[in-house]
């Protein structure tokens, strides 16, 4: 909004410097200051507001008996992602050209996943009700968004030259086509859109999940989240300018740089989360914030056509989310075949494994750090190795 009416008084009165209010680069700057310092100054109004209401943590009581003492956690305010969201979209809101169709449905998605996670914390810490929103609730807020934006994405008449094509890493001048079908049956019918909405369902549903399953741990989930926010801001930037893809032969997607300024706000919204999520976090994000921030991730991907780049620049979330497969389907099976289930992990996801055995909590967080930086690094290499 603030954008809109700076182009506006700059078209009006021509005063010097208004200009440059035009450039993204410069809007992703200001967002990314704002979305930090709304997140740092309206934080502790937000931490100590639900410590009054004693919104707090209520830890399991597996964990509390079982090999991981989490008791001292009992207590902290938890819904923290209401901070990331008023920090994001807030920023976003003002410095972002919100009227694109990019902008909108970003800050849609994140919202949208927002309204389900803040339901769930608030029927399991204001209600006490432990088992929180039903799982068949969340799966239909995750279904339905993932449908939303994926009609969006293909049915939109802006996106009508690259519904259908994806970028696909190391092959030089190649895409995905998932009009693959319609090329099968009869070329000129478009069936793309049996096979992609299905996909961003997928893609939605699997990111929004992976990153409620990391948020397990003091600044996990936010500090991984902030590193692949940074990455997917480049991305976005090259994605919309027309040097760089050009440059590394990339496919120029018209109106996707406007997503940089949104990513930025997310990257610097996270970690000014970090600022009282840190070790030991006076606020968790709850899935308020896991699922939001999930949920941004992969439209974020998923509009700029990386999606096939998501199980490097996600490594983490992807490992987390493996564990748990990995630990339930074996268990599942060995229970079957011997009458007791065995595990391949000490405990499900991956985080709570190096707890168990003995590796303090700051040092899992910060190795998870490391590893996510190495494969955001990975990621924006693999645009030059074509």
């Amino acid at each position: 909004m603030l954008y809109y009416l700076i182009e506006y008084l700059e078209r009006l009165y021509e005063p010097p410097g208004f200009q440059i209010i035009r450039f993204i680069t410069v809007r992703a700057a200001l967002a990314a200051i704002t979305s930090l310092l709304i997140a740092l100054f309206a934080g502790r109004s937000i931490i100590n507001w639900l410590s009054r209401e004693q919104v707090g943590e209520q830890v399991r009581e597996g964990e509390d008996a079982g090999a991981i003492d989490h008791a001292h956690k009992r207590g902290t305010p938890t819904m923290g992602g209401i901070i990331i969201l008023l920090a994001v979209l807030g920023a976003t809101l003002l410095w972002g050209a919100v009227g694109e169709v990019y902008v909108w449905l970003i800050m849609l998605s994140t919202a949208w996943m927002g309204v389900f996670g803040f339901a769930d914390d608030y029927i399991k810490v204001v209600k006490r009700n432990k088992s929180g929103l039903p799982a068949r609730i969340k799966l239909f807020g995750q279904i339905s968004l993932g449908l939303l934006v994926g009609c969006v994405l293909y049915f939109h008449p802006q996106f009508a030259d690259i519904n259908t094509i994806t970028y696909v890493p190391f092959i030089k001048d190649e895409s995905l086509d998932y009009n693959f079908l319609g090329r099968l049956f009869d070329h000129g019918t478009d069936l793309g859109w049996i096979v992609y909405i299905p996909v961003v369902v997928f893609i939605i549903t699997a990111l929004s999940n992976a990153v409620n399953l990391t948020d397990g741990l003091d600044g996990l989930a936010a500090g991984v989240t902030a590193i692949v926010a940074m990455g997917l801001t480049a991305l976005c930037y090259i994605a919309g300018n027309a040097v760089f893809a050009g440059f590394l032969n990339e496919m120029l997607i018209p109106g996707a740089g406007e997503l940089t300024v949104f990513a930025a706000a997310l990257a610097a919204g996270c970690l000014g989360f970090l600022w009282f999520n840190g070790y030991p976090a006076t606020v968790f994000m709850g899935d308020t914030g896991s699922l939001a921030l999930g949920a941004a991730v992969g439209a974020l991907a998923l509009m700029i056509k990386k999606e096939l780049l998501l199980p490097v620049l996600c490594a983490v979330f992807f490992m987390e989310s493996l564990s748990v497969i990995i630990q339930t389907t074996y268990f599942k099976y060995t229970r079957r075949k011997y009458g007791a289930g065995k595990r391949v992990f000490r405990m499900a996801p991956l985080h709570h494994h190096f707890e168990v055995k003995g590796t303090p909590e700051p040092k899992i967080v910060l190795r998870f750090w490391i590893v996510t930086v190495v494969t955001v690094i990975a990621t924006l290499l693999v645009l030059r190795i074509r």
